[in-house]
């Protein structure tokens, strides 16, 4: 696997794939600022060397249009700040005003490109536009982990261009380095933690990392399909009553290769899907008519911890409960707990998938944990077990 390590980038002009797809507020101000923080080693490594870096991303999802507040000049100055080194702009990615302020970029420099998606050859993975792209650096990096899993011109096609001249940053190294831990490599007993409301979003993950996990603890809204689907009565609860027969198919191959999984035995319930509901703890299969689950129950809890605090290595994808709501937040924030003791401990932790990430960053728990990963969609398929366009286009 060739990283950035790889490579002198002394005289070099690193054409470098980023992910700056940052929230903006209303005045376009960056408003979460860690997918910028992740890129700046690679880019101080070029830097470092005596090269001199263009940095290509999107911003959004303009179609192909020119959205004026979807351009990467409003995250410039948050970008400057972050890297240390005052970022040149060019109101475009290809054509000759981005060739022309490629070429006078000298050693030590950051050139950053609009926004590739204003062409909808980027999203189309289209092979003239990502020759215009290669065009403007003698060797490509791609350190952006949140859009590996799409062809696109900048995070496939290009690499085409760069025989022997491709490499993956070090955001993008580590991502794979953490998936790798815990699909392959990881010290076992190893522990898959896997909330969220469906059981249907999560099916390819389930059958795929059971041959590899040791436990498997279902939290969250996708409990609900698996209780009603055994018997139990789960009132209002969320379910995906077209899948239980799924549900139970699951744990009979989870039986048959020897996996532990563990559901809640009791919950949080609430007579409304409101903060200001009335709660009380059930067990899961005794849910009353009227009320619905909303997070994790003490036993369940108590049950989770053990499994927890006895894995080397563990899984976090999906929050079990309804964490947005302080009422319903206290399992997620206790999970959060579990897995900081286990690492503490000498366990590796890795989050990934869209909720539990926001989670882990709301309740501080992102330096406590042995890695969180930066891309949802391509978190997820890579631990489906698919492999990412953008990895392959490196690895070719």
């Amino acid at each position: 696997m060739k990283t950035i390590d790889d490579y002198n980038f002394e005289g070099k002009k690193a054409l470098i794939r980023v992910d700056f797809n940052v929230p903006l507020d209303a005045d376009l101000n960056v408003t979460d600022t860690t997918r910028i923080e992740a890129a700046k080693p690679s880019i101080i490594k070029v830097l470092e060397d005596g090269g001199s870096a263009v940095l290509m991303s999107h911003l959004g999802r303009p179609k192909g249009q020119r959205v004026p507040e979807m351009s990467l000049q409003h995250i410039i100055d948050a970008v400057s700040d972050i890297i240390g080194v005052e970022v040149k702009f060019v109101e475009d990615c290809i054509g000759e005003k981005a060739a022309e302020a490629a070429n006078n970029l000298k050693a030590g420099e950051i050139l950053l490109l609009e926004n590739l998606r204003y062409y909808q050859e980027e999203t189309q993975g289209d092979e003239g536009f990502a020759k215009q792209l290669a065009a403007l650096g003698d060797i490509y990096i791609n350190d952006a982990f949140g859009t590996a899993h799409r062809a696109h011109a900048s995070t496939t096609i290009v690499a085409r261009f760069f025989p022997g001249k491709k490499c993956f940053g070090y955001l993008l190294a580590n991502e794979i380095k953490a998936i790798d831990k815990v699909m392959r490599s990881g010290d076992k007993p190893v522990t898959a933690i896997l909330g969220g409301a469906k059981v249907s979003s999560k099916i390819t993950i389930i059958e795929n990392i059971l041959d590899k996990v040791d436990h498997l603890i279902i939290g969250g809204g996708m409990t609900y399909t698996f209780v009603k689907a055994q018997g139990g009565s789960i009132g209002e609860s969320i379910c995906e009553d077209d899948k239980m027969e799924l549900a139970l198919d699951i744990l009979k191959q989870a039986e048959s290769k020897g996996v532990q999984v563990h559901l809640p035995t009791d919950v949080l319930a609430a007579d409304a899907f409101s903060n200001d509901a009335n709660i009380r703890v059930v067990p899961v299969n005794e849910i009353p008519a009227g009320w619905q689950g909303l997070d994790a129950g003490p036993d369940t809890l108590a049950a989770f911890k053990a499994v927890i605090l006895v894995s080397k290595t563990i899984l976090w994808n999906g929050p079990v409960g309804v964490f947005e709501m302080e009422t319903f937040s206290k399992g997620t924030i206790a999970l959060g707990h579990y897995i900081e003791e286990a690492t503490q401990k000498g366990a590796f932790s890795l989050v990934g998938g869209g909720d539990s990430v926001a989670a882990v960053k709301q309740f501080g728990f992102q330096d406590k944990v042995s890695y969180v990963s930066t891309g949802g969609g391509a978190m997820l398929e890579s631990l489906e077990g698919k492999t990412l366009p953008g990895i392959a286009a490196i690895l070719a």
